[in-house]
């Protein structure tokens, strides 16, 4: 017997156009803005070599966002536009804040005191309020897309690879600028590049990951103070970090600088590491725990469990693939293994009473996902 026809409810238009269309307006607005400012301080020439500096950390820092990002990937396109809000609206807030503080600074406290202000006070509490909004705005208005601590860490991560990419081009420039690439009496773009792209590329995601950390583990817990407390301790956690680092640079000397640097920024990214590490571990833990329910309701064959147990299994797997059928065939594969990813995080999200509503209608949606992704891992295209 012939199934009904489902009637195709559409997204409005204003939802699905006009808003993605004005958010890319203003984001990009903001950014030739951003370049044009930074350009009209430092010439064009200065300016392309910031460029071309920034790129490098940059680079190493998405870089390893991406690692950390492996079991349930997030969409590129939210992944682009955080990268994106980092790079132009945070970044252009915290221009026109920092410029407003540190001129009522000089104002009330006299000239040269506005710059220690803005520094110490106004750049942690605003460029951290404007890199932490749209963390906010994924777990508020995209709460599917967002996990816990490990997607908290993610997003954060990549405003602040945004936000640090702008600030590195007009650093970087204004290094070259005044000094060239200098030498070893002369700070130029060389010594710019080793204090900003060798020893600190992560301090700007280092600072927001707090944030992220915090939203992450609110979205976690059935406890309501929880919930407004972790994102709360996060934020001023980041502050914290983001204001003992700039003043560390701005009234300190160099051996203060140093101190901090290695006895409490480095040891602060170690601990990070290591609790983005076990989280990753849990992420394990529950699609493990998972998959013999999957198996059991068919979705799943019992000679796929142990490829899709690991990270290091599934890597092998695909490659595995692409080499006898061809890439088409190998991202077949990754959409089967993120469809069981998610379905296992779904389940985890029901166990603990945090799924929400539409618990039920999202199972099903993820069901058909797995199903879809699994007849397109039998039957792949492949590459000619």
């Amino acid at each position: 017997m012939s199934q009904p026809l489902v009637p195709h409810r559409h997204s409005p238009r204003r939802r699905t156009v006009l808003l993605p269309a004005i958010g890319l307006v203003v984001l990009a607005g903001c950014g030739l803005a951003l370049l044009a400012i930074s350009t009209a301080n430092v010439g064009l020439v200065a300016e392309l070599v910031g460029i071309v500096a920034a790129l490098v950390p940059v680079g190493s820092v998405v870089a390893a966002l991406l690692w950390i990002d492996r079991w349930e990937p997030e969409p590129a396109r939210l992944l682009w536009l955080a990268f994106g809000w980092g790079a132009s609206v945070a970044a252009i807030t915290a221009l026109l804040i920092n410029n407003t503080a540190e001129a009522v600074g000089d104002a009330l406290l006299g000239h040269g005191h506005g710059d220690t202000i803005s520094a110490v006070v106004s750049a942690p509490l605003f460029e951290e309020a404007a890199k932490g909004a749209f963390v906010l705005g994924i777990m508020l208005w995209l709460r599917n897309e967002f996990d816990g601590v490990i997607d908290g860490v993610v997003y954060a991560g990549f405003v602040a690879a945004g936000f640090a990419f702008t600030e590195n081009i007009y650093y970087f420039g204004r290094a070259f600028a005044e000094y060239g690439f200098g030498d070893p009496t002369t700070p130029g773009v060389i010594t710019a590049f080793i204090l900003r792209g060798v020893l600190a590329p992560f301090c700007h995601p280092l600072f927001t990951a707090m944030i992220g950390i915090g939203i992450g583990l609110a979205v976690r817990t059935p406890s309501r103070w929880v919930r407004v407390l972790a994102p709360v301790g996060g934020y001023l956690a980041a502050v914290l970090l983001h204001a003992m680092w700039n003043a560390a640079a701005t009234l300190g000397t160099a051996e203060t600088f140093l101190n901090v640097y290695f006895l409490v920024m480095v040891p602060v990214f170690i601990a990070g590491l290591l609790f983005v590490g076990w989280h990753r571990r849990r992420e394990q833990r529950i699609v493990a725990h998972a998959l013999p329910g999957m198996v059991e309701r068919g979705w799943v064959d019992p000679a796929d469990t142990r490829r899709l147990a690991t990270l290091a299994a599934r890597r092998a797997w695909r490659a595995k693939v692409a080499r006898r059928d061809g890439r088409p065939a190998a991202r077949a594969l990754g959409g089967y293994q993120a469809a069981v990813t998610e379905l296992a995080f779904l389940w985890h999200s029901i166990r603990l009473g945090l799924a929400g509503a539409d618990a039920a209608e999202r199972e099903t949606q993820l069901v058909a996902a797995l199903l879809t992704a699994r007849a397109n891992r039998e039957s792949p295209p492949r590459s000619r």
